[in-house]
C-alpha cells in the first residue's frame, strides 16, 4: 500500500456522465492485483471530507485508471479534473479475485459500474490461458463500458442492446443452454444484482465470488466504517475495506438470503 501525491495524466469523457480518469502512478501500477482499489481525496478542502473509493480499472504503462459516473460532488469534482493537477491518492488497497483455485472456465459478470472491476481479471485469466466468457449489463445501450473485455455479451433492461432484462436473467440463460466445463462466477455491480448472482451460483451449484461495493472513509480497516455481516466464518463481520472487497458469495448474509 501507498500513500501518493501523483498527478492526472488523462481525463476522458465516455458517454453521458462516465469518464475516465489516468493517473501517474507506477507504485500502485506494479504492485495492483484484480479486484484491488483506490481511496481518492477528491478536494484539497474538506467538502467533500471522505474519500472516495475506486477500483482499479485498469493499468498502461507507469499509469492507473479509474472508471466513474457522475453522481455527487465528490465525483463531479473529479470530472473537473484537468491534466497535470495532483491528487491525493492510497492503494492499493483490499484483497483480490482468487484465480488460483479450480476452477475451467471464468464467467465475468459485471452490473453497471461494476464493470470497472472485470478488466483487471479478465487480462490475468488469459494469461493463465483459463477460458474467459463475460456477461455485462447496464440499464440502457448509452452505459454500457465494454473495453478491455473479452467474449462479452450484453444485457440491456430496456433492451436496446443485445439480451432484454438484467445481466443476471442473460447468465441464467447462457447456463441454461451451453455446457460450461466447470465454471467459476467473478462479478461485481450492486447489492441488489449480487444478490442475484448469489442466488443463480447456488442454483446451478457454481462457486462465485463477488466484489461489494459500499461507503468508505478510511480504506484500511481503522475507522471500522464499512461493515457487512456474515455467515459460516468465524467472524460475524468483516470490513469491505480490509476483508474485501472480494467475497466467497454464500458467506455474505447482508445479501439477504439464507
Amino acid at each position: 500500500m501507498f500513500h501518493l501525491n501523483s498527478a492526472v495524466v488523462g481525463l476522458k469523457k465516455l458517454h453521458n456522465s462516465i469518464y475516465c480518469l489516468t493517473i501517474r502512478a507506477p507504485l500502485i501500477k506494479k504492485s495492483v492485483l484484480p479486484g484491488q482499489f483506490v481511496n481518492l481525496q477528491v478536494s484539497k478542502d474538506n467538502s467533500p471530507l471522505l474519500r472516495r473509493p475506486f477500483s482499479i480499472y485498469n493499468v498502461c504503462n507507469e499509469d492507473i485508471l479509474i472508471l466513474f459516473n457522475v453522481v455527487g460532488n465528490g465525483t463531479e469534482l473529479l470530472s473537473e479534473m484537468r491534466v497535470n493537477q495532483s491528487i491525493d491518492l492510497i492503494g492499493p488497497l483490499g484483497n483480490s479475485f482468487n484465480i488460483t483455485d479450480e476452477f475451467e472456465t471464468a464467467l465475468l459478470v459485471g452490473g453497471g459500474m461494476g464493470v470497472a472491476s472485470l478488466p483487471l481479471l479478465n487480462a490475468a485469466l488469459r494469461q493463465r490461458n483459463i477460458p474467459v466468457v463475460t456477461f455485462v449489463g447496464a440499464k440502457n445501450k448509452d452505459y454500457l463500458i465494454l473495453d478491455y473485455l473479452h467474449d462479452v455479451n450484453i444485457a440491456t433492461d430496456d433492451g436496446s442492446k443485445g439480451f432484454s432484462g438484467n445481466v443476471v436473467s442473460l447468465v441464467d440463460e447462457y447456463l441454461k443452454n451451453n455446457k460450461v466445463p466447470n465454471p467459476k462466477i467473478f462479478s461485481c455491480g450492486p447489492p441488489k444484482m449480487l444478490e442475484s448472482i448469489t442466488l443463480l451460483a447456488e442454483k446451478y451449484n457454481i462457486h462465485c465470488e463477488v466484489s461489494v461495493e459500499s461507503v468508505m472513509a478510511c480504506g484500511m480497516g481503522i475507522c471500522q466504517g464499512c461493515p457487512v455481516e456474515r455467515k459460516g466464518t468465524t467472524n460475524k463481520y468483516s470490513l469491505v475495506c480490509k476483508d474485501g472487497p472480494v467475497f466467497d458469495s454464500g458467506t455474505l448474509k447482508y445479501l439477504n438470503h439464507g
